[in-house]
């Protein structure tokens, strides 16, 4: 007999596994699904079933479905919350046990001298690493690693950088109440995680940057393996800053010519490349201490990796990316980049990573920025725009850019506000700051009266 709709079969879960029987005496086959399920995202087990889809039913159903209820009982810990029902498909009677998402993490397993919590890895139950146990001890106790007080003292850290950036972005100045009332320090002088990741100098060694230029098109071709390499510590803010820069020297810029303008043509999207690298510094996994943030160029593509996989225990490449919700891994870092202009609450980073390449003008749909995930990282892939173009086009974008589509979206953006900062239209715009800047010089009806933070722009209508 084939199988009914599955979906229809175990209701709103999207995870599950089918049992063709309860196996009462080897209760870990399936008691390790019942603690993975409770530990991540929740699912359901369906026994009566082949693995293939065959729907056989159970000889004793309410037999089984008590012996059920009472093993999750006396060999779960804490108990999980869960439910059993019965489905009938063709007198073939099944019983589907859904268990839902747990509060109490971790929900171990304990029997055969054990006591092993597992989690869910694609569509396999595993056994929890040490790094997975203390972020499911972490969310049993509804906090995150960087809401964590740290044993660093606030006097002993300086926050230079993020007093200029928060000036920059707010127009205001910084003041030391701040740090405790963003959830960087606690009233008795001590810095939280997310304080001791942004101040000048971290103490927190894992938080590294490292950066290469590859040549050619993986780690090993011929005698010169990397044509740039840097590695850089310290303020998360600091990371954010040098690995812009490092991307900016080892990108090339074209542009080519249209019938009333010049466009430019850019090896990566700095909108794009900003998401991915904000993303990859708010979103790792600070649980890990072995490992750190990596960009890695080649020739045809640009990699970012993290250390950590999605903060929901799903794989990215079984998933839509533009519809996946936002999960924060470390809400307190989040919220202060967020209060520092580097990204926005809703979670759109995905969106604006491939939406940043669609509006290129050289894109292709082989050139679509692409995601990579497993239980131990999470990787951006954004090939090079220019890779196999032709190199007759000029290297250089001209500083004389008459008024074109950017132009219109730049005093778009002056009227909705004109104290707006040349890098908040940057950001908006997906350019850099240079460039913003180099249009509006060229623009003759665009002015900025005043200085700094009292001034506005003015544009005068013709």
């Amino acid at each position: 007999m084939l199988n009914m709709d599955i979906g229809k079969l175990i209701g709103e879960a999207t995870e599950y596994d089918k049992k063709l029987i309860l196996e009462a005496r080897k209760p870990k086959s399936w008691c390790k699904s019942v603690s993975a399920f409770a530990n991540t995202f929740g699912g359901a087990l369906i026994f009566g079933i082949t693995n293939d889809g065959q729907i056989v039913g159970l000889e004793d159903p309410s037999g089984d479905a008590e012996k059920i209820s009472e093993i999750i009982k006396t060999r779960l810990d804490p108990i999980p919350e869960f439910r059993l029902r019965f489905e009938e498909e063709n007198e073939n009677i099944l019983v589907v046990l859904d268990i839902f998402k747990g509060d109490e993490t971790p929900y171990y397993y304990s029997g055969d001298g054990v006591l092993e919590a597992y989690v869910r890895v694609g569509n396999e139950s595993v056994k929890a690493t040490a790094t997975e146990l203390k972020r499911l001890v972490l969310r049993g106790r509804n906090t995150s690693y960087d809401s964590q007080i740290s044993a660093y003292k606030v006097d002993d850290y300086a926050f230079s950088k993020l007093r200029e950036r928060y000036k920059k972005w707010t127009g205001n100045s910084f003041d030391e109440k701040d740090l405790i009332s963003f959830g960087m320090a606690n009233e008795q002088g001590y810095l939280t995680n997310a304080g001791a990741l942004i101040a000048d100098e971290s103490p927190i060694r894992w938080s590294r940057l490292f950066c290469t230029r590859w040549n050619g098109l993986n780690k090993s071709n011929g005698i010169l393996d990397a044509i740039d390499d840097a590695e850089y510590e310290g303020s998360v803010l600091s990371l954010i800053e040098n690995g812009e820069a490092f991307i900016k020297r080892n990108a090339k810029m074209m542009w080519r010519k249209t019938s009333n303008s010049r466009e430019e043509m850019p090896e990566y999207v700095e909108r794009s490349y900003h998401e991915a690298l904000i993303n990859a510094l708010a979103h790792r996994d600070y649980l890990v201490n072995g490992s750190e943030v990596h960009i890695d160029i080649y020739d045809d593509r640009m990699e970012i990796y993290s250390p950590g996989g999605m903060a929901d225990g799903s794989v990215i490449q079984e998933r839509d990316p533009l519809t996946v919700p936002s999960t924060r891994r470390n809400p307190v870092l989040a919220d202060v980049l967020n209060r520092l202009g580097y990204m926005e609450r809703k979670g759109s980073g995905f969106g604006k990573i491939i939406s940043g390449y669609e509006v290129q003008v050289n894109y292709a749909k082989d050139k679509k920025p692409s995601f990579r995930s497993d239980r131990y990282q999470f990787t951006v892939i954004m090939p090079n725009l220019n890779y196999d173009v032709p190199q007759d086009v000029p290297q250089d974008v001209p500083q004389d850019v008459p008024q074109d589509v950017l132009d219109k979206q730049i005093m778009s953006l002056i009227r909705k506000n004109n104290k707006i900062s040349t890098e908040k239209m940057a950001i908006a715009l997906g350019v850099s700051a240079k460039t913003v800047k180099r249009h509006i010089k060229a623009m003759d009806n665009v002015h900025f009266v005043g200085r700094g933070f009292s001034g506005y722009w003015e544009i005068i209508e013709e």
